[in-house]
């Protein structure tokens, strides 16, 4: 009996990957950062086969997928690789080119978000248009294309005023926020307006938090909504994420539904990212958002019934999408950051573990870098303190790059 058994399952796994896919179904991711490992730890634990696409062979999923693939993710030939294998490709980070993904759907291939939507979002500036003709509040932004555009641009939006980066733009890097114009010259090198790349600037704003939104849209456009939380900046990078938001309910409200309007403007699926400003004047603007899993909702892991990237998973394969509630009353992540360039392996992380009610996560990279995101701590509690002093407490036991955070 056991050998009709082993014969069956040795002829299944010598046939094409898609009618293996009959059995498990195979999803591809487009990158393998920590995004990916974490998207593929869902998959995994829904019995799906996982076949990430990568440009080397150290990348924190590439030892969790299936079956992973060296290539760089701008090429027609990789791509086309990947998806071959899969049943559906999905993304990881928003910098993979629009049009190679319109290719795969060309040749019929399933990409999920989708290439339009992807067009959409990785061009910051179309992004900010976008989300305007949908009629949602976005802060005032304009296209340069000199120096000189962005100096008349600080006479009509005031000082400070931020010049961002049209592409590839993340944690900070690829904003600049000036404080008058003898500042637009440095600024204009600096991102690159001098040798072509695409920029536009923004006015400033002065907000009383930031706050953010995972949205997870499904095939057929039901959507689960999680929580609202406040996102703490250090450097440019989040540092500390607390759910629920200690802001209004009112607030609360407005955000998710401007939240859930952004996705279905850009035809949104799958879990997507939203960052919005609640500003002094108790107005609410969507600043940007992302069309992929997000650092905001990496609490969702052990906070939510069902996290953002088993949602996500849900979603990309057309199945029924998990509850979002919250398990507790309160939950806090907080960000373990490189402190500077060294092999990743981290000081500290036994004392980390110690720390009662903390849930460590390292992502396993290869190498430190200055604010690189090397891994995050979630705790849970009865309240936001209570949660912050947990999480808090282990993150600061363990240090990359120099010593302890």
């Amino acid at each position: 009996m056991h050998e009709t058994y082993d014969r069956d399952i040795l002829r299944l796994v010598d046939q094409p990957a898609r009618v293996w896919s009959a059995i498990h179904p195979r999803l591809g991711i487009v990158g393998g950062g920590q995004l990916a490992k974490m998207t593929a730890l869902a998959g995994l634990q829904l019995g799906c086969d996982v076949v990430v696409l990568e440009r080397n062979n150290y990348s924190p999923a590439a030892n969790l997928a299936s079956h992973s693939l060296v290539g760089d993710w701008d090429s027609p030939e990789a791509l086309v690789k990947l998806a071959s294998q899969v049943d559906v490709v999905t993304l990881e980070n928003e910098f993979v080119d629009a049009a190679g993904l319109e290719a795969l759907e060309a040749c019929g291939y399933c990409v999920l978000p989708t290439s339009r939507t992807v067009a959409l979002v990785q061009d910051k500036l179309g992004q900010k248009e976008a989300l305007r003709a949908a009629g949602l509040p976005v802060p005032r932004f304009e296209s340069v294309a000199s120096p000189a555009d962005i100096e008349a641009g600080g006479g009509r939006f005031g000082w400070p005023l931020l010049v961002k980066a049209r592409r590839n733009a993340y944690d900070g890097k690829g904003n600049v926020t000036l404080r008058a114009a003898d500042e637009v010259f440095n600024a204009w090198h600096r991102l690159g307006g001098s040798v072509g790349r695409g920029l536009f600037i923004e006015e400033f704003c002065d907000f009383e938090a930031e706050l953010a939104v995972i949205v997870t849209r499904g095939r057929h456009g039901g959507t689960a909504t999680y929580p609202v939380v406040q996102t703490i900046q250090r450097d440019h990078v989040c540092h500390v994420v607390q759910a629920p938001a200690p802001v209004p309910e009112e607030m609360v409200a407005r955000a998710a539904e401007m939240a859930r309007e952004a996705v279905a403007a850009v035809g949104g699926v799958g879990s997507f990212g939203v960052e919005l400003f609640w500003k002094r004047d108790g107005s609410l603007v969507i600043n940007e958002l992302a069309p992929r899993v997000h650092n905001s909702g990496h609490y969702t892991i052990e906070a939510c019934v069902c996290s953002q990237f088993e949602n996500h998973v849900r979603a990309v394969l057309g199945w029924p999408l998990g509850e979002t509630r919250m398990v507790a009353p309160a939950a806090v992540m907080v960000n373990l950051l490189g402190r500077g360039k060294a092999p990743g392996r981290p000081v500290g992380l036994g004392e980390a573990l110690g720390v009662r009610g903390a849930h460590v996560h390292l992502y396993g990279k290869a190498m430190s870098g200055p604010g690189r995101k090397m891994g995050h701590v979630t705790a849970l509690g009865a309240t936001l303190a209570e949660a912050r002093a947990i999480a808090e407490e282990a993150a600061g036991r363990i240090g990359f790059g120099g010593g302890e955070n």
